[in-house]
């Protein structure tokens, strides 16, 4: 296409400049820095009573010869002028392997499988993608041994912790040899021979999981907690369930024996799985009702009861295990239930609820929702309007009222000769975005006053039911005691190394394969629903969406 020379005026000074018609709005903001020093984003340029766009095509504008273009604009801190870099430039071959491993687009360290270590390498990797647990071990030391005559515990923590910071600094597969000869002083059925008489025999993740974690359970506080009783797994992973035990029979109740309520905090949830489970939801419901044989002490002997169990408290973090495996007493083995049950990436807990905890928890989530639905209303028309700019009051565009524009009612008028007039005035596209984005973020304010306060006060719960699938750890195999174990880690935003900032998340995932790390996306996650051999998920881990602040940030 050809040029076109134009002048542009800012602040009392004229600047012929030569425009290319094939090139966009940022081109020529560019071409404005280098003679004004006004940085892009700080340029408001006006053509034709329009606002000039970054994507905006220079050849839709109709620009003549000699026309006059208004800039306004000032150069921000250090006046657009070219300085030194304060920090020196270093290029990633220069880098060391630790800090390699810290910038943005590194590939996670994965774990070298020592002899039928895919168990503990998988739940390690989950357990590692909670920031929590990680700035606990950070802040961990060792406490001095014990002069008393008991037996020392051994301690899980310090192997952790060096594990960890290890992995942190390597894109390279770990060797976990320290914390797995821990784990097998500290819980011997783990040290177990395979049958084969080679090697160690393949154990089950979720009984390493569990056994790790009520051995650190004790050990960690929650960072910025002085007090050793404060658990960072008590305040981000364990809930509470209230509990109602009511016998059976109905000469058990006819004789005075009244149902007993009791409340028991909980680590995670189990999904029982039967012929009619086809859904996370439906085994969560089935783990929360249970048959207890027990003695009567009305009628003085043993009886069934009915437990029926509601959460009574939800934490940050919520486990769930799916209970794919049962004793098999011909193969004396664990066998696995194939049968194949869906779980979404969000999961909303709300019905599974007591009802004092729902009406705190329902007005947050509804409004949650309401305001997700706002927010893809917006993006959908930003992303219109990017497609056709001439939807957007272009400039160039003519001056009559846009069929895309929002009329606004104007009140009827008296002329002089005392007849009525009617009229309307038409917002702007910029406008209107102005009024929705006030619109938002009074509405997400709203959402942030809407929080029962006494959730607001516990940092370490869920005040709105809703959870997001954060990591996997799966098995392929028949039973517990064979098969392979991997693990899935949803990715994090970019982190800003001076400000600290999250970025936005790609929602792609890491499948972490023993010491084999790969990148995939979240349809891989679905496909994990079980219905055979193949890889089915175990144990999900779950994290309390985050919500706006008052300020209406996520937080």
């Amino acid at each position: 296409m050809s040029s076109i020379n134009v002048v542009v005026k800012h602040q009392g000074k004229k600047y012929d400049v030569e425009v290319d018609e094939s090139t966009t709005g940022e081109v020529f903001k560019y071409q404005l820095f280098s003679l004004t020093g006004v940085e892009p984003e700080r340029q408001k340029i006006l053509i034709k009573g329009g606002q000039l766009k970054d994507d905006t095509e220079m050849s839709k504008l109709g620009l003549k010869a000699g026309q006059a273009i208004m800039m306004m604009g000032t150069p921000g801190e250090g006046g657009g002028a070219i300085v030194r870099p304060t920090e020196k430039v270093k290029f990633v071959e220069d880098m060391t392997e630790a800090e390699a491993a810290q910038q943005v687009g590194a590939t996670p360290a994965g774990l070298v499988n020592l002899g039928n270590t895919c168990y503990l390498n998988s739940t390690l990797q989950v357990l590692r993608s909670i920031p929590e647990l990680n700035e606990s071990l950070d802040g961990y030391s060792r406490p001095a041994p014990s002069t008393g005559l008991g037996l020392p515990t051994v301690d899980l923590a310090t192997p952790l912790k060096q594990l960890f910071k290890g992995m942190s600094k390597t894109q390279e597969g770990m060797p976990p040899f320290a914390f797995l000869e821990a784990l097998r002083a500290a819980f011997p059925q783990f040290a177990e021979r395979s049958k084969s008489g080679h090697g160690f025999a393949q154990q089950d993740a979720e009984e390493a999981w569990s056994q790790i974690v009520s051995a650190l359970k004790p050990k960690l506080t929650a960072a910025g907690e002085s007090s050793e009783s404060s658990s960072v797994f008590d305040r981000y992973m364990t809930g509470e369930l209230s509990s109602i035990l009511e016998c059976d029979e109905p000469a058990a109740r006819e004789a005075g024996e009244e149902p007993t309520s009791t409340k028991e905090a909980f680590l995670k949830l189990s999904c029982h799985i039967d012929g009619q489970t086809n859904h996370l939801n439906d085994g969560i419901l089935k783990g929360l009702t249970e048959k207890i044989e027990k003695k009567s002490p009305v009628l003085d002997r043993d009886a069934v009861y009915t437990k029926k169990s509601k959460l009574s408290r939800l934490p940050k973090y919520l486990t769930v295990h799916f209970v794919r495996f049962f004793w098999k007493r011909e193969t004396q083995k664990k066998a696995k239930i194939m049968r194949k049950v869906t779980f979404p990436l969000e999961l909303d807990v709300v019905e599974f609820c007591t009802d004092e905890l729902k009406k705190g928890l329902i007005p947050v989530r509804d409004k949650v929702r309401e305001v997700r639905k706002d927010e893809e209303d917006m993006e959908r028309a930003r992303k219109r309007r990017k497609k056709n700019p001439l939807l957007d009051g272009e400039p160039g565009e003519s001056s009559a009222p846009k069929p895309a524009a929002k009329k606004e009612e104007k009140k009827p008028t008296t002329s002089a000769d005392g007849d009525v007039e009617m009229g309307e005035t038409f917002k702007t596209d910029a406008e209107f975005e102005a009024e929705q984005a006030a619109a938002l973020l009074s509405a997400k304010k709203e959402l942030h006053s809407l929080i029962d306060p006494d959730l607001l006060k516990d940092p370490g719960t869920n005040p709105s039911g809703l959870y997001e699938l954060r990591g996997v750890v799966t098995h392929q195999g028949a039973s517990a005691d064979s098969g392979h174990y991997t693990a899935y880690v949803k990715k994090t935003g970019p982190k800003d190394p001076k400000t600290g900032k999250i970025g936005e998340e790609d929602g792609k995932w890491w499948w972490f394969n023993d010491d084999k790390v790969t990148e995939v996306t979240s349809d891989k996650i679905e496909g994990l629903s079980g219905g055979g051999e193949s890889h089915s998920a175990l144990i999900l881990l779950y994290r309390a969406i985050p919500l706006p602040t008052a300020e209406g940030l996520d937080s």
